[in-house]
């Protein structure tokens, strides 16, 4: 990719807003679920970004527990830590996936919610996390494939030049369609794979919020330029006031386990 997204103060405020929302708290939720977290263990969190899904887990693992969320952005950490300021049993460190500041065997369970799409170097990420997970650990990893992505637009072709440029900002928009083997080679068993759409019937505000975050990270890119984004917000805004608005996306969720032994 030419450009990915920089998870500065702006874009770091940004996102801190709409996760918020119902949306993200949706997803947090099913991804909480599938990896069944159980009283006093040690998770990972990888790319806790503001903190939501560590101060949720806090929740469940209860006070003998302990979560460790690394993130590369000093910006998201200090969102985070603040969110988690009252939490003694999560902490925060910056760092990268492919390097993560723990002892083999740390953890019993990992989280990576939309973090592996951003990441040039998986062999090297899925190798940190089997080595930082005991045998027997499980991860929960969620990612979309934008290829699922359908956002309704009175101008289609225009619409689509937006979204082409829009790929820039992931290492891999289409992750999912090569995360099991890249799993099974890095040593772990793929317990399930679920997926579910995010629909949105009308510009709701995590939705919304995407939107004008795009239409910024578009202008300039593939040639699409800064009229052509305003433009294609403009025909989402006119879609909303029609009730013809649509927007919908798919979520993988991995559920894997390091292979025991």
């Amino acid at each position: 990719m030419t450009s990915q997204l920089e998870f500065d103060a702006a874009v770091s405020r940004h996102l801190e807003s709409l996760y918020v929302s119902a949306i993200p708290a949706t997803r947090r939720q099913k991804a909480l679920a599938a990896l069944d977290l159980r009283p006093g263990e040690h998770v990972l969190d990888v790319g806790t970004g503001p903190g939501y899904l560590a101060g949720e887990m806090a929740l469940q693992l209860g006070s003998a527990g302990q979560i460790v969320g690394i993130d590369k952005s000093p910006d998201m950490l200090s969102r985070a830590k603040r969110r988690c300021a009252g939490l003694p049993q999560v902490s925060f460190q910056e760092a990268d996936v492919t390097k993560i500041p723990s002892a083999p065997e740390a953890f019993d369970a990992a989280a990576a919610i939309q973090v592996y799409e951003f990441v040039e170097d998986m062999e090297a990420a899925l190798r940190e996390l089997h080595r930082v997970l005991r045998p027997g650990g499980r991860a929960i990893i969620v990612d979309i494939d934008l290829g699922s992505l359908v956002w309704e637009a009175g101008d289609r072709a225009r619409a689509a030049r937006v979204f082409h440029a829009w790929d820039e900002h992931r290492a891999d928009p289409y992750l999912p369609r090569r995360l099991g083997p890249l799993l099974r080679q890095a040593g772990f068993d793929l317990l399930s794979v679920d997926t579910y759409a995010l629909v949105a019937l009308t510009a709701e505000p995590f939705v919304a919020g995407m939107a004008k975050f795009a239409a910024g990270f578009v202008a300039g890119r593939r040639g699409v330029t800064a009229e052509d984004a305003a433009a294609w917000l403009d025909d989402l805004a006119a879609m909303d006031a029609g009730n013809r608005y649509f927007f919908s996306v798919t979520m993988f969720l991995f559920l894997t386990r390091r292979r025991p032994g």
